[in-house]
């Protein structure tokens, strides 16, 4: 069992805004290994009917439980799980719940009640590039061809038969039970296309096309996708810049030994690792900042800047990845500064040693790791 200390302060920290913490990620991603080594965790798995039938009487199941830390493991499949979970906070204050699902909250149709006020959510992400030493993985290489859920990342070599059994897994567990979607081909086609091009701009009629599928169909699928945490659409920044790309988005694999098992990559040369290295950086950044405020921004010219985040008042921070930390093309940056001048510049890439400053191209850039991008965020 590994410790994964962000994640641990993350629960601990919503846990002190609400009673109950609704820990959400991918299949395999480490839900239930993270859960049960918090302090004092009480677990229970949903899935198994003598716990359901244990909580079919919330009240007095709950009887028992004055205070401590309880864990429903896979709860969506509890038959009424929003009753549980609202009756825990509404008559045991001093309970602390951790619910996990592989789903937002809004995608489980069997949550009746939102439970507003009384959760935060948690969106655990495959294994940050600062949580690699504590997985005794050296550098960053493994980690882009394995991929960063736990059972690939530490196997010896990439498991093919691992993401392909992953891939069934996550159809019929997540996918059909959530959405009652019936094309199992079509929608893993889908999949399979956007594994094969991640970090890409979302076509929505090249994509019907090569699934054989209609654009709605396509659509549906990719909400679907969205919302299991599957794939990440990243939304363009804009200002309101007549030159700026304002709908389009960008669809990101959640992991990035999957975006190398679609494409067939054994071993990696330099621009397979730029690519993969913008997915890590890409985690990094969500692990810092609620869901949906990670943003890309291209302008017409097609100069584009990797990552945006919007810090408010027309301020965003500029993200840009590279392998090399001195292969940075700063047209991008530049065309972004010129419309939005406020905000810090960051190149992302995998340098020995803490963050350096300097002047590229006339704007002051920051030279960082992604495992060093937590302290340019106080409090994340």
């Amino acid at each position: 069992m590994y410790d994964r200390p962000v994640w641990q302060i993350r629960i601990a920290e919503a846990h002190q805004r609400a009673p109950i913490v609704w820990l959400t990620g991918v299949r395999r991603v480490g839900k239930t290994t993270l859960a049960q080594a918090l302090p004092g965790a009480h677990l229970l798995n949903c899935d198994l009917p003598s716990v359901a039938a244990r909580l079919a009487d919330p009240e007095a199941f709950l009887a028992s439980f004055d205070g401590g830390l309880l864990v429903l493991d896979e709860v969506h499949q509890l038959p009424d799980p929003s009753r549980v979970l609202k009756i825990a906070a509404d008559t045991r204050p001093r309970l602390r719940v951790v619910a996990t699902g592989s789903s937002t909250l809004a995608a489980t149709q069997k949550f009746r009640d939102s439970l507003t006020g009384r959760k935060r959510v948690v969106h655990l992400l495959p294994v940050l590039a600062e949580e690699l030493p504590t997985f005794a993985i050296a550098g960053l290489e493994r980690r882009l061809l394995h991929g960063g859920l736990p059972p690939a990342l530490l196997s010896p070599a990439p498991p093919a038969d691992f993401y392909s059994e992953w891939m069934d897994s996550f159809y019929a567990r997540d996918v059909q039970e959530l959405f009652r979607i019936e094309k199992r081909s079509g929608f893993l086609s889908l999949l399979h296309a956007l594994l094969r091009q991640s970090g890409g701009l979302v076509e929505t009629t090249n994509l019907a096309r090569q699934t054989a599928m209609s654009r709605p169909t396509v659509g549906n699928y990719l909400a679907a996708l969205e919302a299991t945490h599957a794939v990440t659409l990243l939304r363009p920044y804009h200002g309101g810049g007549r030159q700026e790309l304002t709908h389009q988005p960008k669809a990101y694999a959640f992991d990035t030994g999957f975006v190398a098992w679609a494409r067939g990559w054994s071993e990696l040369h330099d621009q397979d690792r730029g690519l993969l290295f913008e997915h890590v950086v890409l985690e990094t950044l969500q692990s810092l900042v609620p869901d949906g405020k990670v943003h890309y921004w291209r302008d017409k010219q097609k100069r584009e800047v990797d990552f945006v985040i919007p810090r408010g008042r027309g301020a965003c921070d500029a993200f840009e990845c590279k392998w090399s930390a001195t292969a940075l093309d700063p047209k991008g940056l530049l065309a972004l500064r010129a419309l939005h001048p406020q905000g810090r510049n960051v190149l992302v890439a995998p340098i020995v040693g803490g963050p350096l400053r300097r002047r590229i191209a006339g704007l002051e850039v920051t030279i960082a790791h992604p495992a060093s991008l937590r302290e340019m965020f106080p409090g994340s």
